[in-house]
């Protein structure tokens, strides 16, 4: 937890001026006592009324300024820790965005929504939990003790004999909790897989009538949830009330041997005298045991913050395994965009085989170069390393000329418009998110791109247009016209290299050539990168590369690979008939 106290920094001025509010409040809490026993012993045992008079407005007066300090405490608590959760949010956000694909494999999707929400929800209590509890305590403590050894030493002995059992009882129970918080984090991340699998695939789980399946995996999930927080609050149940009780005891026992002691005092004066001791001495040490009950209420939240705090800086102290370079390159001004892969190979981490392996060839600007093998092949692993989701384990991938681990990653990512496989909308409207591809993408430019995407017809149809919804996901749309919306994003943002990851899959064939025709058309700038499961979608391209388990089976023509490359032939043939594969070739 010592390592996210640098993020106070932001908001240091509203912590010190909060930790100064809570003590002030604390110690005027400590006055009033003090105050009233003044009022008791030279007031109202002396029978003067204009001092109880006198007294008591100061009193009021006290109390209110306790009351405005304690508002104001309040306040600056809250801004405290809310901005302190906005700056590790921040932080844990900005780092999640720059982790590559391999480090979100490894927590999960699930897990890191929880760290980024949940989580760091517990450090903004254990903060607020400081400022209000932890600081309050010692001073309520300290002073509570020292008050009542002034008043009598004897019985104050009693109290301060009996805190070391409830320190031992808090200590065990912080232990005894610690590994609990932590199961029950981990729990939290399954119930989010959980839910966030069932929302994501409803459609699926309807379709084939798995609603009971799932619905017992999430009653699983959460009994177990259930059962885990159960055991930490049965702990609290016990342990708890078994210190107050200890505490609450010994003043039974005080007011015992405070009873038998005025009872041997015969002068009316000192017998008056000793019960205001006595009463004034029971608020001090009330007031002592405030002060351990904020610090054991306090430190009751700290293992439940301690797991949050680990499994935060899990993620801010994770090694990216895709980093910007050391001593960055820059490209040149050009229109080649030449772009060379030379013997590349590629492990995903904890894989016994290379997915891709002896990989090399290179293209330009204003060619097509489809991808196309079997399932498996390694097509979409191969185009995701251009833009750098993943690194080459060995070989290089060069553009114009410069090694791409050798340029900043914005840079690199500003050249490239990706396709993905899974065609994805942003919740909106769709100039927003054609918006996405290029900020400042006036009317015009949208049109063009619906336009060579073949999405325009369908967007003007609709009665908004370009302001027509697009729900998150794109889930009002089907799936081609997801594609295309997709298409046109990238499009519009007229990047030099650009890659269509099996992004046609959804379009019929005339839709497809159409599609295609247009790239050719108006990209003759770009070099573009198809990869496809279909052979008439890559047909047409300068250049194939026929993939074999993750090795290259073949590069050409359409036509040279029919003659020399046996995979080709079989993905051919099995797509359309012999006579089809002649006549188009």
């Amino acid at each position: 937890m010592l390592k996210l106290i640098k993020y106070l920094k932001h908001c240091k001025r509203y912590a010190v001026t909060a930790m100064l509010l809570v003590s002030l409040q604390n110690l005027i809490t400590l006055a009033l006592p003090t105050v009233v026993s003044k009022i008791l012993e030279n007031g109202v045992d002396k029978g003067d009324q204009s001092y109880v008079l006198s007294m008591g407005i100061v009193m009021c007066l006290v109390a209110l300024a306790g009351c405005v300090v304690g508002i104001l405490g309040n306040y600056f608590s809250a801004k405290t820790a809310a901005n302190f959760g906005a700056s590790i949010r921040k932080s844990v956000f900005e780092k999640i965005t720059a982790l590559s694909q391999q480090e979100h494999e490894q927590f999960g999707t699930a897990s890191l929504i929880t760290r980024t929400t949940n989580d760091i929800q517990q450090l903004q209590e254990l903060v607020l939990g400081i400022i209000k509890l932890l600081i309050p305590a010692p001073i309520l403590f300290v002073g509570g003790a020292v008050l009542s050894l002034m008043y009598n030493a004897k019985l104050a002995a009693i109290v301060l004999c009996s805190l070391p059992l409830v320190g031992v009882a808090v200590f065990l129970l912080f232990r005894a909790t610690k590994k609990m918080f932590d199961r029950q984090r981990k729990q939290v991340d399954i119930i989010n897989r959980i839910v966030r699998e069932k929302l994501t695939g409803i459609r699926v789980i309807r379709a084939f009538n798995r609603e009971p399946i799932e619905d017992e995996k999430f009653n699983e999930s959460n009994t177990d949830l259930t059962k885990i927080s159960l055991k930490i609050y049965r702990l609290f149940a016990v342990v708890i009330p078994i210190a107050y009780l200890v505490l609450y005891s010994m003043l039974g026992i005080i007011m015992v041997f405070g009873a038998k002691d005025i009872d041997k005092l015969t002068d009316p004066a000192k017998l008056s005298t000793s019960v205001y001791d006595l009463q004034m001495f029971m608020i001090f040490i009330l007031l002592m045991i405030a002060g351990v009950g904020m610090a054991s209420a306090i430190f009751v939240m700290i293992p439940s913050g301690e797991v949050a705090a680990k499994r935060i800086n899990a993620v801010l102290e994770c090694d990216i395994s895709v980093c910007e370079p050391e001593e960055p390159k820059h490209f040149e001004e050009t229109n080649d965009v030449h772009l060379v892969f030379d013997n590349v190979k590629f492990c995903y981490p904890d894989a016994e085989e290379p997915v891709l392996q002896k990989i090399s060839f290179e293209s330009r600007a204003g060619e097509i170069t489809a991808i196309i093998g079997s399932t498996g092949a390694g097509k979409s692993t191969l185009v995701n390393l251009i833009p750098r989701f993943f690194d080459v384990n060995a070989g290089s991938i060069t553009l114009d000329g410069v090694n791409i681990k050798d340029v900043p990653l914005g840079e690199l990512r500003e050249r490239i418009g990706l396709i993905p496989q899974q065609a994805y909308l942003f919740s909106g409207t769709i100039a927003d998110n054609m918006r996405y591809g290029k900020a400042d993408a006036e009317e015009e430019d949208m049109w063009q791109a619906l336009s060579i995407a073949q999405a325009e017809d369908f967007v003007r149809r609709k009665p908004e247009q370009l302001e027509a919804f697009v729900s998150q996901g794109g889930k009002n749309y089907s799936g081609g016209q997801k594609q295309r919306l997709s298409i046109a994003r990238a499009v519009i943002k007229q990047p030099e290299i650009l890659i269509f990851d099996d992004s046609f899959s959804a379009l019929d064939f005339k839709t497809d050539a159409a599609l295609r025709a247009s790239l050719r058309e108006h990209c003759s700038r770009s070099n573009i990168i198809i990869v496809a499961q279909r052979i008439n979608t890559v047909m047409d391209a300068d250049r194939i590369i026929v993939l074999d388990e993750g090795k290259i089976a073949g590069i050409g023509t359409h036509t040279q690979l029919m003659e020399s490359c046996e995979a080709y032939q079989e993905i051919a043939l099995s797509q359309i008939s012999s006579e089809e594969v002649e006549r188009l070739g």
